[in-house]
């Protein structure tokens, strides 16, 4: 903190966003990491976990107000300071109680857009009668002749005149059109070329749009199943020891942005990775823990913060031994060869989730995060290689 400098004053906040500002406003005013913060808590017996606080900053929700109170004390701020921003956080619990529409982590669910169909766009089939009697007139003409001249078809007459001379089916044998693939040597008759020409022309726009088809289809089950242009490649099993966690199908690996202190774990170069170093740690019962080595911040886990109970719950690497977090996971194999290993949190809340790339999953520094499992596992399948 600033010698001199006030503490940020919650009494201002009109929504809980704005309060959660003025959080991030006091913990950037005691000028104390994570890691201090909790440090100075557990010194107060208060408990704050470095995950939770991270947690609680990244969301637009109020805070309990336990934990209000451990983040306050821990900043280093009185307790007349601590009882306003208590006082605060109740008023903005009551507002939101009683539907405060200034708070847009309130906001009304969108009613549904009605889109009935017009029944006007489709035509009454019982017309006025004269115009329903004239339909059936067109269908009569064949049995009576009473069509105007204008009306009959001549056309139809006119396309067999030119397949009539049977001189042409008579021509000497030294003079035979060639016979088209597949057709019968004995075959009585030869199809004039204006019909073998018609056939070739559907028959090279079918063969070119089949063609296309069967490229998309590959193409998209292809980007689907997670490749962009790697051969595929044998996945390791999972083995207890130092490892290197690749996304399947790419080039990256998993390791977190270094100088910053979220822990938040993103898919880099595998070039570039080694911050944290990772390693495999059997935990009994088929589950695992993936402890981390970083050269800031030491030994971790990782894992999901609040029981992975937060929709779209980061993926972390955080102090090991945190009550509130997942920190062991089931690594199920997939497909039939098996092509990864899918990263399941073990007793999170929802079931059903997998550690995923989010986002632009050909990008560098997509971050991962709990998800549910998809039947074809994008963006979900891991490889564990032996680092030595």
């Amino acid at each position: 903190m600033t010698p001199g400098e006030h503490a940020p004053d919650p009494r201002g906040a009109r929504s809980s966003a704005e309060f959660l500002a003025r959080l991030q406003a006091l913990k950037d005013w005691s000028g104390l990491t994570y890691r201090e913060l909790s440090a100075r808590a557990e010194a107060r017996g208060d408990v704050l976990p470095r995950s939770t606080v991270a947690n609680m900053l990244s969301r637009a929700t109020l805070p309990r107000e336990e934990l209000l109170t451990a983040f306050v004390r821990a900043c280093g701020t009185g307790p007349a300071a601590l009882e306003e921003w208590r006082t605060v956080r109740r008023e903005l619990e009551g507002r939101r109680g009683y539907g405060d529409a200034s708070d847009p982590g309130e906001a009304a669910p969108e009613a549904p857009d009605p889109d009935p169909d017009p029944e006007e766009r489709h035509p009454d089939p019982e017309g006025p009668g004269p115009a329903h009697e004239q339909l059936p007139a067109p269908e009569e003409p064949p049995a009576s002749g009473e069509l105007p001249a204008s009306e009959q078809p001549p056309a139809p007459e006119e396309p067999p005149a030119p397949e009539e001379p049977p001189a042409s089916e008579q021509l000497p044998a030294s003079g035979e059109p060639p016979v088209w693939p597949g057709a019968p040597a004995d075959e009585p008759r030869n199809p004039g070329p204006g019909a073998r020409f018609r056939i070739r022309r559907l028959l090279v726009p079918a063969v070119a749009v089949a063609a296309l088809v069967f490229a998309g289809v590959s193409v998209v089950a292809f980007l689907r199943d997670g490749h962009t242009g790697h051969p595929p490649r044998t996945p390791t099993a999972p083995a207890a020891g130092d490892v290197r966690i690749r996304v399947v199908g790419t080039d990256f690996c998993l390791g977190e942005r270094r100088g910053t202190r979220s822990g938040q774990v993103y898919q880099v170069p595998c070039a570039a990775a080694g911050v944290p170093l990772y390693a495999l740690a059997e935990a009994g019962d088929g589950r695992w823990r993936i402890a981390s080595d970083h050269p800031d911040y030491g030994a971790g886990c990782s894992g999901l913060p609040s029981g992975g109970r937060v929709p779209g719950a980061p993926y972390e690497d955080s102090e090991c031994g945190d009550p509130t977090r997942v920190e062991e996971f089931s690594l199920e194999p997939h497909g039939t060869p098996v092509r990864g290993y899918r990263i399941v949190p073990a007793g999170s809340a929802p079931p059903g989730g997998c550690v995923t790339v989010v986002g632009d999953r050909a990008a560098a520094w997509s971050r991962l995060a709990q998800a549910p499992c998809a039947p074809d596992a994008a963006g979900q399948l891991f490889d564990f290689d032996r680092r030595d």
